[in-house]
């Protein structure tokens, strides 16, 4: 049996927007949806946990300055604005509210979807 569970690497932007929320905590890898205003209204469970931030922290509020502070700059935040049509993965490390980690994120936006997402896996 072959398990087609989306990974990091293949999941697709058009996945994550018809995902239903459980299908998203599922994964093993965190995911924040920002709207173009860049307030955050996905964060599924995986992030979460790996996180330690409640959800009710993060939904709706302006991600890059209030949340993810370290990813305001730009390898993150200004790719989003620079680049229209984004599917990257870089090499991080997260800052805010915990001990340095390294991670990969991957950024993911097209110019004919609302939303921008951005993948954590540790």
């Amino acid at each position: 049996m072959v398990d087609n569970k989306p990974t990091f690497e293949t999941i697709q932007l058009s996945d994550l927007e018809s995902m239903a929320p459980e299908d998203r905590d599922a994964l093993e890898f965190g995911v924040i949806g920002l709207r173009p205003d860049t307030r955050a209204d996905i964060y599924n469970a995986t992030e979460a946990n790996m996180a330690g931030v409640d959800p009710a922290q993060v939904l709706g509020a302006p991600f890059f300055s209030t949340i993810g502070q370290c990813m305001n700059n730009f390898m993150v935040a200004q790719r989003f604005e620079d680049e229209p049509d984004l599917d990257d993965i870089v090499p991080f490390v997260l800052t805010l509210r915990m001990r340095p980690t390294r991670v990969r994120l991957r950024l993911l936006q097209a110019r004919d979807t609302e939303r921008r997402y951005i993948l954590v896996e540790r």
